[in-house]
């Protein structure tokens, strides 16, 4: 075999490879995001229930509550920052 034919095939095998290890590593990501998406959906749900209740009560328990969800909605805010990475 003539050495530039193995130059071709060695770097058509090594991009080949490449190409093979980023479809799974991006398949890999998505599957990633989407749980991480699935977790803080829930996450949101419960926030958002919350917070409607702190908004109608602001008495002494409420700040408490209240500070609770300032808690979640900082986990929040961050697993929506990982997700944006991973996209």
């Amino acid at each position: 075999m003539s050495d530039k034919k193995e130059q071709m095939e060695e770097m058509l095998a090594g991009l080949r490879q490449l190409r093979d290890e980023l479809k799974v590593k991006i398949h890999l990501g998505k599957a990633e995001a989407k749980d991480e998406w699935e977790k803080l959906e829930k996450k949101w749900q419960e926030f958002k229930a919350h917070s409607k209740v702190v908004g109608e009560a602001m008495d002494e328990s409420a700040k408490n509550v209240g500070s609770a969800l300032e808690i979640v909605g900082s986990e929040l805010k961050e697993g929506y920052k990982r997700i944006k990475k991973l996209l």
